[in-house]
Formats: C-alpha cells, structure tokens, sequence
C-alpha cells in the first residue's frame, strides 16, 4: 500500500484530520506508518466565508486565507503527513484489502481513507454511490448528501468527516469531525483509547 491512510479533500475536516494524524506520526505507534492528504481546497465552501464567530480565530477573518495557513501550518511542524497538491480526486475503488483512490493525474493505495469533501449534489467521486443518502441536517431543498456512516465510519478503513458525514455547515462542528476521526484511526493504530495533546513544559 501506498499509505495507512490517505484523506480526500483539504477543507476544515480535511485539515483538521491532518493536523491530527499529522501530530502523532512520531509516537511509537506510528512508527513506520504513512499518510497523506489529497489537498484539493478550490470547492472548499470555506473558501467564500467570513469566519466571525469562531473561537481562537481574528473576527473577520477570511476562509481562504484560513486553509493558506492551516496548509503552512501542516507542512511546516508535520513534514511526516505527505501533501498532495494540485490533484482533483475522480474515483475511489474497493480492492480485497484497502483502496484505490484515482485522481485527475495519477493512483495510489491506502489501508484506510477519510472522505472529507463538501456535502454538494452531484456528488463527482465515483465508487462511492452505494453510501450515498440524503443530508440528515440540511435544508431539503438545498439537494445536500451525505455519506451513510456510524460514527463516522462507513465500512472497515473507508471514514467519512465534516458535511458528507452528516454534520451541519459550521466551522468548529466540521473541526472537530476531522478531529475525531483522526483519534479514530490513531486508536487503532495504537490498540487503545488515544488522543494527542501537546502541553506547556
């Protein structure tokens, strides 16, 4: 496999999910481990908000500018999460184990993958029809989808996070989905109940 997971799509859950897995990847239970993130941020919804009522960011602070330094930020104290650029998911594949994730330039396979992109109809990622179900939090005549999930999990190593899970359109609500998943996947990884925190010395 080309990575234990690898996360589509580089909005707030995206990178959220990122940020985490990302922090982690020198504990010993990531020892060995890759990741990746597919960071496609054009179709981000974020990219047209104005973010004034979200706890620790500037009021009046642009979405745009948001996922520029959330991805600064993600290269800069995580080099171990591997940043895929300029690349437009087109397909996920199922295989025997894991899964094929196809994008307008190349393919690469994974252990585990988080979907992570917005919860717009038409959904343009093929494969991934069968889970499709209306939004369970949105306006019905909006047209918004999600993906069928428990907890975030839609089957063994295919994770759903932020709006295409089911969450509304808020900035922290999408956070912490990726946050969430993220402490999932690192879970298993580790055998146990885990999270990462980092703490003044």
């Amino acid at each position: 496999m080309d990575f234990d997971v690898l996360i589509i799509g580089g909005g707030v859950a995206g990178m959220s999910c990122a940020l985490v897995i990302g922090s982690a990847m020198e504990k010993p239970y990531a020892e060995n481990r890759k990741a990746g993130i597919i960071l496609h941020q054009k179709s981000s919804h974020l990219q047209s908000a104005l973010l004034k009522n979200v706890f620790g960011i500037e009021p009046g602070t642009a979405g745009g500018e948001v996922l520029k330094k959330g991805m600064i930020h993600l290269e800069n104290l995580y080099p171990a999460m591997e940043i895929i650029k300029k690349e437009k998911v087109k397909g996920v594949e199922e295989l025997e184990e894991g899964f094929r994730v196809i994008t307008n330039k190349a393919e690469y396979t994974a252990s585990k993958i988080v979907v992570a992109v917005g919860y717009t109809s038409p959904f343009r990622i093929s494969g991934l029809e069968q889970y499709l179900i209306p939004h369970k939090k949105a306006k019905v005549s909006k047209n918004r989808i999600q993906l069928r999930n428990e907890d975030h999990l839609v089957k063994p190593g295919l994770y759903v996070a932020g709006t295409l899970a089911g969450w509304r359109s808020q900035f922290a609500i999408a956070s912490g989905s990726g946050a969430a998943v993220a402490t999932d996947i690192l879970t298993d990884w580790n055998g146990e109940h885990t999270k990462v925190h980092d703490k003044l010395t």
